[in-house]
């Protein structure tokens, strides 16, 4: 039986295909509930039905987007058989997903917090603690790089190289918002990578 309020044509992959568009674009703050009725071609009580909320739908947005539109930089570092070529790969494939034409620019868990009020704390946090995890997870394969007698950057500590390269991420994901293309994230991505020299 099709829940009341919700249209029984309603495709909720779909719908959340075009949520996820609007809250990369517009950030989370930004996009209202009315943005998000208009986008998806559902009313109000529909959105509430199939969703919750807009925080609850935003938090479906965001699993969303890290399984499908933005999966490939975290498999790209995963997929590396070395710490340093997983490095280079992310950075190389951010270069190229975060200025796709076919899709808003940078990373939507990067940029959909900015601007949030006070009360929507609760969504920086979600996004901060998304951000801590993929510093958490570099830092993980670091240390056992190291351990593996895989060679790091000289003096350099594994959380501090994943805070190093996730800063450079957030960077790029903000340039590519201020309009940079694919050949300057590439740039930024080579010229990072000089800080991890190749083993001789």
């Amino acid at each position: 039986m099709t829940p009341r309020g919700r249209p029984r044509s309603f495709d909720r992959d779909a719908a959340l295909r075009r949520a996820t568009e609007l809250f990369w674009r517009q950030g989370y703050h930004a996009t209202s509930v009315s943005d998000l009725t208009a986008a998806l071609g559902i009313t109000p009580p529909s959105l509430y039905t199939a969703f919750g909320s807009k925080r609850a739908l935003f938090a479906e947005v965001v699993d969303h987007y890290q399984a499908t539109a933005g999966a490939a930089v975290a498999a790209a570092f995963a997929r590396a058989p070395t710490a340093r070529g997983g490095i280079e790969a992310m950075l190389r494939t951010a270069a190229a997903d975060y200025t796709a034409p076919d899709r808003p620019p940078g990373c939507l868990v990067i940029s959909a917090a900015v601007n949030c009020r006070p009360d929507e704390d609760e969504v920086r946090a979600d996004l901060r603690a998304r951000r801590a995890a993929n510093i958490a997870a570099m830092a993980d394969r670091f240390t056992a790089a190291a351990a593996d007698g895989e060679p790091l950057p000289p003096g350099a500590r594994p959380h501090a190289l994943a805070a190093f390269y996730a800063a450079v991420l957030q960077g790029m994901s903000q340039r590519a918002q201020d309009g940079a293309d694919r050949a300057e994230l590439e740039e930024v991505a080579a010229t990072a990578m000089a800080a991890w020299p190749a083993a001789g």
